[in-house]
């Protein structure tokens, strides 16, 4: 009865590590999603092509955003079709997540 316990407990664990990535991405009505056509990480930017962000009155534009975090540009090269978070932080529009969409 034990090693049943254990071995259910075993399989809910990584069960629920498989689903960090789901869990981990911001739900917000600031993602969206666009295809990148620069990467520039001496400036810490990222120009993305994107749609209309509701959330931020943001017509469909293309736009060289700042990221939050620089190891966010290994994320995505230009030509990567994304999706991504994105927040106005001191003014600025800042990309805070991003992932290639599938």
């Amino acid at each position: 009865m034990a090693a049943l316990a254990t071995r259910l407990l075993v399989s809910l664990a990584l069960l629920s590590l498989a689903c960090i990535p789901l869990a981990s991405w911001p739900q917000s009505d600031d993602n969206a999603q666009g295809e990148v056509r620069k990467v520039d990480r001496d400036s810490r930017k990222i120009t993305i092509k994107h749609g209309q962000i509701k959330s931020l009155d943001m017509p469909p534009m293309t736009m060289a955003f700042t990221v939050k975090d620089p190891a966010l540009l290994d994320a995505a090269q230009a030509g990567d079709k994304v999706r991504f978070g994105v927040a106005r932080e001191d003014g600025k529009f800042v990309v805070t997540a991003i992932e290639v969409a599938p």
